[in-house]
């Protein structure tokens, strides 16, 4: 009805709007179709009335025959079924009485069956502690009473049942006292057998006492015995050392036999701790090791430390005044007459002054003996760290293995404290020491490459790359202590030296470089005008050199640390390099140090990469760049690139010149020989990687002053010397780029280019320039539509 009110509103909304038949017409229309609409509503509605009516009859018929039917079943429940309603639950009452009796029973008989278990086990107790004295059988009965409830044990019918003549006192008393009373006895017994020796009859009274609930007392008394072997072995190994071995790596090896000792123990005697005790029991002995070696261990770190006088030794190092690189980086400092060399007398005084305070032999031992000791130290770690570990099931899905923890008895062991104190802490110090003067050692003995020259045509008496000896000394000193750093497999000692060794190499390394490149071997000229010495320029190139070397060796070192030593992870190499994850297995211990040994590599690469592009500039500008352009203009002298057309181009004016009249490709050949004559010797002294460097920069400045001496010949070019300025313009390019990248011709695209538009064709020229930018005809135009109209007017008759 809402529906029928509303278009009914509607429709005489509409009749009262309408201005005109034609609208009157439309709402009778409308009014037809919602007529006919409506009425088929109400036809179906009448048809569906007459099939509701029918189902209604059908649904009375059906209840008037379940009323009957519920009659019939009301008269069946209420006369045949009770009876046997009420004899079924007489039944179910009878047997769930009958069910609860017969619990009764089993339990009372499970109680007797205890009670009767209590009570041999009680008078077993008694018989085989009497006079057989058969310890075995006493104490399984003891193990058998301890698995009879304790309410039991404790309850009124076992006091009043289990009590005899011969035992008269109530169960748990009796087997309080038997258990103790065996305890005692056993205790007595395992001490006398560990005094004489008798292996057999320890393990005989040790396995006894988990039988009478005595598991703590033989695991103490067990930790007592190995210890005193433990004491006793270490001691030996202290005391046995002569005065000669002591000089050597003697308290590492007796450290090492320290911890070897425990592990055997650990690895001889887990089976029986655990078959006897229970999985996991080891870990109380473990412990009580612990303690011991915190006593052992420590005697030998202290032994250690006072007979290597290492406190002496670490105030010599820290008062060390490293004086040649202090003088070295002095801004008074005089630039010297030329290379220290190693057999110089002053020099030899020189360093033996300076030598007196700290001997480096003495410090390289001491670090080689500190170093194993921490390595030790990490092998006994990472062993009771996986012996403490919580055993994973078999079923247990397998996953990426987590990183292992430290046992927190063994971090906040005194051990652990002075293995920190006396070996890290030193280790650190001294490296960085060992380390720094190393670099200015090497940089005392450095010796230049003999016999190096910019003559092609003299033979060099050294073997390339032409580097000074302080590369390859400070790079061996930087591997080698890396080595030993990593060997020790502790996070604090990566976390110190790794970046020490960024610093000093940064630092010390580099600025040595830098300083030798700006006092004594800068390539300056003499004279306003000329070309450096011979000598700056072959010191300055060999510096460079350094440079690349060393960043190439760090690079090297630090993928031999960390790629390789991953590919072990994997099983790819069997190098002697164990992997970081064997080395690091505590937590994320092996991330943090490739994490810490990359920012080296990354942060020794930045500092001589700013240093070797400030010298390749340097290197261009004073001897490169002044020879550029006298070059160039050589390669084009007496040029003519606009010829009659019955006259081929090429050089004009001069009589002794008329072969190379017919000669091509003159340009290229005379540039080919200035470049070569120019570049060929720095080539041979400089790093491949270098000279690329060199020559980028070069090309970049090569291909303006090019660029610069086409648009020099502006209106002096015709159409056939074009094409010649086209060929010499390619061999130019090709010439430049010879032995160098590929990559490197793209700096002459301009010029090749403009020429390219020089020899165009009138109908290629238009349709270029008639082209929407960015879509050339394919080609990737460097010049803009300015510059090509440009270029193209340097052929005259076309500006």
């Amino acid at each position: 009805m809402d529906t029928f009110d509303s278009d009914e509103c509607h429709i005489g909304h509409d009749i009262f709007v309408a201005g005109s038949v034609a609208d009157i017409q439309a709402t009778l229309t409308r009014l037809n179709q919602q007529e006919a609409s409506v009425s088929a509503r109400l036809n179906s509605l009448i048809a569906s009335q007459k099939d509701l009516s029918r189902e209604l009859g059908r649904l009375d018929l059906l209840r008037a025959h379940l009323g009957s039917q519920v009659v019939n079943t009301r008269a069946i429940s209420n006369g045949m079924l009770s009876d046997a309603a009420s004899t079924a639950s007489r039944i179910s009452s009878a047997v769930k009485r009958l069910d609860l009796e017969q619990a009764n029973v089993k339990a009372t008989l499970e109680v007797v069956e205890q009670v009767a278990e209590l009570k041999s086990c009680v008078l077993g107790v008694n018989g085989s502690m009497g006079a057989p004295q058969d310890w075995e059988t006493a104490a399984g009965y003891l193990s058998r009473a301890s698995k009879i409830p304790a309410e039991v044990i404790n309850g009124s019918f076992a006091e009043e049942i289990v009590p005899t003549a011969e035992v008269p006192d109530p169960p748990r008393v009796t087997l309080d006292s038997a258990a103790e009373s065996l305890c005692g006895l056993f205790l007595r017994e395992f001490e006398k057998a560990a005094k004489d020796g008798d292996g057999a009859r320890v393990t005989r009274f040790f396995k006894l006492f988990p039988l009478i609930g005595r598991s703590d007392v033989g695991l103490d008394a067990y930790g007592r015995y190995v210890c005193h072997g433990v004491a006793s072995r270490a001691r030996t190994n202290l005391n046995s050392g002569t005065a000669v071995q002591r000089k050597d790596f003697f308290y590492a090896n007796t450290l090492t036999k320290l911890f070897e000792h425990i592990a055997q123990i650990v690895d001889g005697h887990e089976p029986l701790v655990e078959r006897h005790y229970g999985t996991g029991m080891m870990v109380k002995v473990i412990e009580r090791l612990q303690i011991e070696a915190d006593v052992q261990g420590g005697i030998v770190l202290d032994t250690w430390h006072d007979e290597r006088s290492i406190d002496r030794k670490l105030t010599d190092v820290k008062s060390y005044a490293f004086s040649f690189l202090v003088q070295s980086f002095l801004p008074t400092q005089k630039p010297s007459a030329g290379t220290p060399r190693s057999n110089s007398p002053a020099n030899l005084a020189g360093r033996a002054s300076e030598d007196e305070g700290v001997d480096m032999k003495e410090v390289d031992s001491i670090l080689g003996e500190a170093a194993i000791m921490l390595g030790r130290w990490a092998l006994y770690s990472r062993f009771l760290a996986s012996k403490c570990a919580p055993r994973i099931p078999d079923t247990t899905p397998r996953s990426d293995p987590p990183g292992l923890a430290m046992p927190q008895f063994l971090s906040n062991s005194n051990l652990c404290k002075k293995v920190s104190k006396h070996l890290v802490e030193p280790f650190n110090i001294m490296t960085t020491f060992f380390f720094r003067r190393s670099v200015e050692k090497a940089f005392q003995l450095d010796e230049s490459p003999a016999e190096l020259n910019l003559n092609p045509n003299k033979p060099l008496s050294a073997n390339p790359p032409f580097i000074t000896s302080a590369v390859d000394d400070v790079m061996y000193i930087a591997n080698q202590v890396l080595q030993r750093s990593l060997a020790t497999s502790q996070r604090a000692v990566v976390a110190s030296v790794v970046p020490t060794i960024g610093r000093v190499l940064g630092s010390d390394f580099v600025g040595m470089i830098q300083r030798k490149m700006r006092d004594e071997s800068y390539p300056k000229s003499v004279i306003q005008g000329g070309l450096p010495p011979e000598d700056k320029v072959i010191a300055f190139l060999v510096l460079i050199n350094n440079l690349d070397i060393a960043t190439e060796y760090i690079k090297r070192i630090i993928d031999t640390q960390v790629g390789s030593q991953k590919s072990a992870a994997g099983d790819e190499t069997n190098g002697p390099n164990a992997s970081l994850n064997d080395l690091f297995p505590f937590g994320h211990d092996a991330t943090f140090v490739e994490n810490t040994l990359k920012a080296m590599e990354h942060g020794f690469s930045s500092k001589t990469g700013e240093l070797l592009n400030d010298s390749i500039q340097v290197t261009f500008h004073q001897v490169l760049k002044p020879r550029v352009r006298p070059i160039l203009a050589e390669a084009f002298r007496d040029i003519n690139y606009s010829p009659s057309d019955s006259e081929d181009p090429g050089v004009t004016g001069q009589e002794d010149e008329t072969q190379e009249d017919d000669d091509a490709d003159l340009v290229k050949s005379r540039f080919d020989r200035g470049w070569g004559a120019l570049t060929r010797p720095i080539k041979r002294i400089l790093t491949p990687a270098n000279f690329d460097r060199l020559l980028t920069v070069a090309m970049g400045y090569l291909s303006n002053a090019l660029e610069k001496r086409i648009k020099s010949y502006y209106g002096r070019v015709n159409e056939l010397g074009a094409v010649r300025l086209e060929r010499d313009v390619a061999g130019i390019v090709n010439a430049a780029v010879l032995g160098g990248k590929y990559g490197l011709r793209d700096y002459f695209t301009r010029c090749t280019q403009m020429t390219l538009i020089m020899n165009m064709e009138d109908d290629e020229w238009e349709e270029i320039m008639t082209e929407e930018a960015g879509k050339e005809g394919g080609i990737h135009w460097v010049l803009d539509h300015e510059e090509r109209r440009r270029a193209r007017a340097i052929v005259k008759d076309r500006a």
